[in-house]
């Protein structure tokens, strides 16, 4: 039985160490006790740290590497390395992350090539990488991410696309010329990440109200709330305890 002074169940006693590098260890940061929780052999990818890890090595695996050859052979080698500037592999998912003037290009041979066939674009959502680990949080740091999960129904197949823009310039061209079904997605996300999509139809709100100041998904949105009293305690708002560890 181990107690709160015996560390033979902690990772000290076994030797073993934090991954670092944009991971994290354990489920909620506890060291030097034994683990009750269930969960201290979990390894996560720091929140952000999707923007620091490094590129997959090929052969990456499964379809990929066809998929990869064929966009490839699709829209050149030259447009291909400067579109395309990390593919990472990761729980059975492939995810390219490409520069943003070089967006519609790929997903027009994404969709029109014999090889590839991706005729779906089953869903564009964003991500806030503010204050979240990973590189150090300064202005040019490419903090919102736009997402596109793409669906290839003749080779029943999935790939990812992920585009990533700062907060002073959340430009990123819309795909509607390609994906019609991508039009209230990108509203949405315009609507809660504040990402302009160049090229939309109609980019207005769709979730809060046209006159709505902000855009509520992104990190920095103030929550505003009031103070609570309960049992003599003072609960303050969410404004000033937030935590996004």
């Amino acid at each position: 039985m181990t107690g709160p002074g015996d560390r033979s169940g902690s990772d000290a006693a076994r030797g073993v160490t934090a991954p670092g590098g944009g991971f994290r260890k354990g489920a909620f940061g506890v060291t030097g006790s034994g683990d009750t929780s269930g969960f201290g052999g979990l390894v996560r990818v720091e929140p952000g740290g999707a923007v620091a890890l490094h590129s997959t090595e090929r052969p990456y695996g499964g379809y990929f590497d066809e998929v990869t050859d064929a966009l490839v052979e699709a829209v050149g080698q030259a447009t291909y390395d400067a579109a395309v500037h990390r593919v990472l592999v990761d729980r059975g998912e492939i995810t390219y992350f490409v520069a943003r003037e070089h967006l519609l290009p790929l997903v027009q041979a994404l969709r029109d090539d014999e090889a590839l066939r991706f005729e779906l674009c089953s869903s564009v959502s964003g991500v806030d990488y503010e204050d979240s680990g990973g590189p150090a949080a300064t202005p040019g740091r490419p903090r919102l991410h736009v997402v596109y999960h793409l669906t290839s129904m003749t080779y029943r197949r999935r790939i990812r696309l992920e585009v990533a823009v700062t907060a002073e310039d959340p430009h990123v061209p819309s795909v509607t010329g390609v994906y019609p079904t991508a039009d209230w997605q990108e509203r949405e996300t315009w609507d809660m990440f504040g990402v302009v999509f160049d090229g939309h139809p109609a980019l207005t709100r769709i979730l809060m109200p046209d006159d709505w100041d902000g855009h509520p998904q992104r990190k920095d949105y103030p929550l505003g709330g009031v103070p609570v009293e309960y049992h003599d305690a003072t609960i303050p708002p969410p404004d000033t305890r937030r935590s996004y560890r």
